[in-house]
């Protein structure tokens, strides 16, 4: 899509497309809102480029994407929003391709360099905060509680805790157990919680978001 049906689409003119795509103004979702629906995403994912799922491997027609990438850097590690939505429960929106779009919170969690660095052994860029809901992790993590995620780390090794799908398309978390002796290789999906049933599924039908680095507890 060229600039010039951009601007007449969204209603934006090409001055302020041209401060946007340039790093002028600090991108917002709000800023980004006009242009998403005639690009086929969503403001998230815009702003987010190439950082969250379903942009991975796609290339933006317009530098959006790429004045974001520079407005978020050292700006903090961002939030899935995991509040049911208005429409279907929350079920989380699926594209053609398979992949799932999540929603994120416009607030972002600030943590010191050291603590990334020397605590959690990663970068700020491949890190996600999850609030978990019910109380099948506990006692372990408490409803309401949210965990730090590296989405990065997509394969159940070491066994421990994961972020993965549940059948909505939903992040969840539950401890992943390999069950290394089993042909196919089969994964143990553990509930902390005993009054919740212990799970197995094939290991290629398990879609993991990321690995459990931290929990952000409540007191």
């Amino acid at each position: 899509m060229s600039r010039s049906e951009l601007v007449r689409l969204s209603g934006i003119s090409k001055q302020q497309l041209s401060r946007l795509e340039n790093g002028l103004i600090r991108l917002r979702l709000d800023h980004l809102e006009p242009f998403a629906p005639h690009l086929g995403y969503t403001p998230e994912q815009i702003l987010l480029w190439g950082r969250f799922r379903g942009t991975e491997s796609d290339i933006l027609e317009v530098p959006l994407a790429t004045s974001a990438q520079k407005d978020l850097a050292g700006r903090g590690v961002v939030e899935v929003d995991s509040r049911p939505t208005s429409i279907g429960g929350a079920k989380r929106n699926v594209r053609r391709d398979g992949k799932h779009t999540d929603r994120l919170k416009g607030e972002r969690w600030i943590f010191p360099d050291s603590f990334i660095r020397e605590q959690l052994h990663t970068l700020e860029e491949r890190l996600l905060v999850l609030q978990c809901d019910g109380d099948s992790m506990a006692p372990t993590i408490a409803p309401g509680e949210r965990v730090i995620i590296d989405i990065d780390h997509k394969t159940p090794s070491p066994d421990g805790l994961y972020a993965i799908r549940d059948p909505f398309g939903s992040i969840i978390v539950r401890r992943l157990q390999v069950l290394r002796s089993s042909r196919p290789t089969r994964v143990r999906v553990i509930s902390d919680n005993q009054n919740h049933p212990r799970e197995e599924a094939p290991l290629n039908e398990i879609e993991i978001a990321g690995r459990v680095l931290c929990c952000l507890k409540l007191f």
